[in-house]
């Protein structure tokens, strides 16, 4: 592919808000993870949670969006001056013209949760305030970054599990490739609730230690929420870092278990690597999937040792922000974009004991390079796999 010119970015996890805050966590391998409750979920486990979310007021033109999810996307909206990006964008080229395409899996469904709550007594009925198609509704998210931006372009959200919003940077691209567009807002949020806390301990996924990718111990996910965009542009004034490649399959393995040779997920690397141009050598980060699951991070370990090699530069952050499912794409790619523009190779926190079983040998500290290409793994339920490369702006 044509390199896509990414103009700006920003992200809101535990971490914080923005890159600065990030970049400082990075640096000082700094987890935002903390054991604690939820709503009314008491597990014993570790995550991720953003601060400042139930105060977050929308505005009143947009009540009908109010939920946990929505009011985590304004956050993003604002972080980084992100929105005003956003703005100058459409201006430029018209907001018919501006994209929006994000990713997330359960979407506001705690706002139906609570809602389920404070049901009529006698009949059942749900409260009137609630707003399904604004708040539950998968699309909902995509729906209030259009409105809340002004803009008037084509808009969908996918949701593919874990590579949800890793897969919106394939689409834009295609997008603007097309001539539909001239920029797209890309990323995904996706915010804590009682399906998704109850459903991976259903699952037997989530573990009540703080996640361990790569670990001989490693015993299941520390989930967390987060927000995260990027502005794609045809021709912008400044570029932030460039879209060199992406690369997708579906292996359909297992509704919940990725294929154990990896099989799915080397071919979407090999696929970015493809349309990136580039040697496996020519890569010098990967972020890894590594969701701190037995057979994730065995499977995923393969699938890059057949790939890229077992001396690759490679981590999972996942131990500094949990992981968060259909934001977990757009997160790592931004963590991809302050790796390339500083210089910075993460670490893999927390972890004990390298299982000797696995091949890649991830950083166990934060350290300083020269970075040129940095690519990023996120792979879905289903066996839904993507993969991005990126390039420095220099």
């Amino acid at each position: 592919m044509k390199p896509l010119a990414i103009s700006d970015y920003t992200l809101v996890t535990a971490l914080g808000a923005g890159r600065a805050a990030t970049l400082a966590a990075l640096q000082a391998a700094r987890t935002g993870l903390v054991q604690r409750d939820f709503e009314t979920a008491a597990l014993g486990t570790w995550l991720g949670v953003v601060d400042g979310v139930d105060e977050v007021a929308l505005a009143p033109a947009l009540a009908e969006h109010d939920c946990r999810n929505n009011r985590l996307a304004e956050l993003g909206l604002r972080a980084d001056g992100f929105a005003d990006s956003v703005r100058r964008a459409a201006a430029r080229y018209g907001a018919a013209r501006v994209g929006v395409f994000l990713g997330t899996s359960t979407s506001g469904i705690l706002q139906t949760e609570i809602a389920y709550r404070h049901r009529d007594p006698a009949t059942g009925a749900l409260p009137a305030g609630l707003h399904y198609a604004t708040t539950q509704n998968t699309y909902s998210v995509a729906r209030y970054v259009r409105e809340a931006l002004g803009l008037a372009g084509p808009a969908h959200v996918v949701s593919t599990a874990c590579s949800s919003s890793a897969k919106v940077f394939a689409a834009a691209a295609r997008m603007i490739e097309a001539g539909l567009v001239d920029a797209a807002v890309v990323g995904g949020v996706d915010s804590l609730c009682m399906t998704t806390l109850y459903g991976f301990r259903s699952l037997e996924l989530l573990s009540t230690d703080i996640c361990r990718p790569w670990d001989a111990d490693r015993a299941g996910l520390s989930l967390g929420e987060a927000a995260a965009f990027a502005l794609l542009e045809r021709e912008p004034p400044q570029v932030a870092a460039w879209l060199r490649g992406a690369g997708e399959s579906s292996d359909g393995y297992h509704m919940s278990s990725p294929h154990p040779e990896g099989a799915g997920a080397a071919a979407a690397m090999r696929g970015a690597l493809a349309q990136a141009g580039l040697q496996p050598q020519d890569v010098d980060y990967l972020n890894l999937h590594g969701t701190g699951t037995p057979g994730n991070d065995a499977a995923e370990d393969g699938a890059v040792a057949a790939v890229f090699g077992p001396a690759l530069a490679c981590s999972s952050t996942k131990g500094h922000t949990g992981h968060t499912l259909g934001a977990a794409g757009g997160v790592e790619a931004a963590v991809c974009l302050l790796a390339l523009q500083h210089g910075l190779l993460p670490a893999n926190l927390n972890l004990r004991t390298p299982d000797p079983a696995l091949r890649m040998q991830v950083l166990r500290e934060a350290r300083e390079a020269r970075i040129k290409f940095a690519a990023s793994n996120s792979f879905g339920f289903g066996g839904s796999n993507a993969c991005l490369v990126f390039g420095a702006a220099r």
